[in-house]
């Protein structure tokens, strides 16, 4: 039974929960899950929570993402992305420089409000947004905050010209960034249609494409006894707040997943994570009601589930 974050090298033509089945069936054990999908026609990073690793998946699907993208000018579709359908075609000749491209993406680079595209899971009065696309309908839609970090271009051309023109960005964001909306914010702005035309996840908070392995390459692994090698213990993905080894004092109380007297870390620090010979034990949080306390928001059990 393995326990940990395994990087997984998620291939185009499968989704997010593609990936679980065929890992459960290789691996032989239930307890695994993703964190956070991604869409069959993209590839890149998805780590795979493994026994009581899944308990923390929330917390690396709220970390910073990083992409590689292809936008496309010239077509809108009804997906953002290349599986929709054309709704708008400008088969005018565009032309723009480096320097007015490199503006435009100055101008979304930080905070930004997006509008979650129609295709996707999004849910709008306890129902997915892709649910009323697929019915023919459009429903108002919950705009969102979120950041850009960087905002690169990888092509080194100094003018871009024709009918269709696309270049290839580089994104490092927030959670809830959707990048197909992006490339249709940088079209919008350029003053054309556009869309995303091919996207690569390749890094997951700090779990880079270097880590990752391949489906066929984890059943390999798995076969000659080395799986372990590429597992990254629970305590990866709990590395944004500080370790306090428990105590003989308060040990029952945190096994027993009591609400305490608050630790003075938690002052400065949204969650402390108390530990045993180094071994994450429990993750606590400030009480939400009572105050000077703290209350735990994740248990870790001594044995492998």
């Amino acid at each position: 039974m393995y326990e940990g974050i395994l990087p997984l090298w998620k291939e185009k033509g499968m989704t997010s929960h593609d990936c679980v089945f065929r890992l459960r069936k290789i691996l032989k054990m239930k307890r695994i899950g993703h964190t956070g999908t991604l869409d069959p026609s993209v590839e890149g990073v998805l780590p795979i929570c493994l026994g009581q690793a899944t308990k923390v998946s929330e917390y690396i699907m709220n970390e910073g993402k990083t992409y590689i993208a292809t936008v496309s000018i010239g077509e809108s579709t009804t997906t953002e992305d290349a599986d929709g359908a054309i709704v708008t075609k400008d088969e005018t000749v565009k032309h723009f420089s480096r320097e007015q491209l490199l503006e435009v993406l100055n101008k979304l680079t930080g905070e930004i409000v997006q509008t979650p595209p129609m295709y996707s899971a999004v849910k709008v009065n306890g129902k997915k947004l892709y649910e009323y696309a697929r019915e023919g309908k459009i429903v108002e839609r919950p705009s969102r905050k979120v950041t850009i970090y960087t905002l690169d271009l990888l092509e080194e051309d100094t003018e871009f010209f024709g009918k269709n023109v696309s270049f290839s960005i580089e994104i490092s964001c927030s959670k809830g960034t959707y990048i197909r909306t992006l490339a249709v914010q940088i079209g919008e702005i350029l003053g054309y249609p556009a869309h995303m035309s091919s996207l690569v996840r390749t890094a997951s908070g700090s779990f880079t494409k270097a880590q990752c392995l391949t489906l066929e390459e984890v059943n390999i692994a798995n076969e000659s006894g080395h799986l372990n090698d590429s597992i990254f213990p629970i305590n990866y993905a709990l590395q944004s707040w500080p370790n306090v080894e428990i105590t003989t004092e308060n040990e029952k109380s945190i096994a027993n997943g009591q609400v305490i007297i608050a630790h003075l870390l938690l002052e400065k620090n949204e969650k402390i994570i108390y530990t045993k010979d180094l071994i994450p034990k429990a993750v606590y949080v400030k009480h939400p009601t009572k105050s000077g306390m703290m209350k735990p928001e994740k248990m870790f059990s001594a044995e492998k589930e």
